[in-house]
Parts: C-alpha cells; structure tokens; sequence
C-alpha cells in the first residue's frame, strides 16, 4: 500500500508514500490514512534505533497554496537533533507569521 524512501538532505529524513496514484492527504481513503499512520510509528522506532534523534517533524503539505509541489500524497517523517538548527521552531507556524515565534 505504501513505500519509504530515505532521503540524504537530513540523517533518517524519510518520505512515506502510496503506491496508489492519491493526490493529497485528503484523497487518501481512511484505510490508507490507518497504514500511513502505522508506518509513522513504524518508521520512528527503526529511526529511534538508527539514529537516535532528540525529536521529529512529522509534516505533509496539501495543495500548492500549502506549499505542496509534488501532486501525490506523500508524508515527510524528518528526525530532528539538537542543535541541528538554530532555532527549530517554524514548520506550520510560518502559516501564521505573528505565530511563529511564541
């Protein structure tokens, strides 16, 4: 139902996808939604394991307006260290620019 590609821009960062053609997260069905968040937590032990990362950004982009630019359904899973950037806080709180420094 679903692939992993680990990718080399971060140790661990992995990119968990569908095979079946799913444009965005939202077109998944609740079956696929179930398998993708089991391989999550799947994907968090083996990293745990690998790597031993200090946390996780676990993030998904739907539609462009959203920042997606590959239009299939795909969920990053990026283990974060300490340090690793000087200030780790961002992600989906640059949606909201007065909110992402709080």
């Amino acid at each position: 139902m679903f692939g992993a590609r680990l990718r080399t821009n971060r140790p661990g960062h992995l990119l968990i996808i569908p095979y079946r053609h799913v444009a965005d997260f939202f077109d998944a069905t609740d079956a696929e939604l179930a398998a993708l968040l089991a391989l999550v937590r799947e994907a968090k032990t083996l990293l745990d394991d690998r790597f031993h990362p200090d946390g996780y950004n676990i993030g998904v982009n739907v539609r462009k307006a959203a920042g997606q630019t590959v239009m299939h359904l795909h969920l990053h899973v990026i283990p974060r260290y300490a340090g690793d950037v000087k200030d780790p806080r961002g992600g989906v709180r640059g949606a909201v620019p007065e909110k992402r420094v709080y």
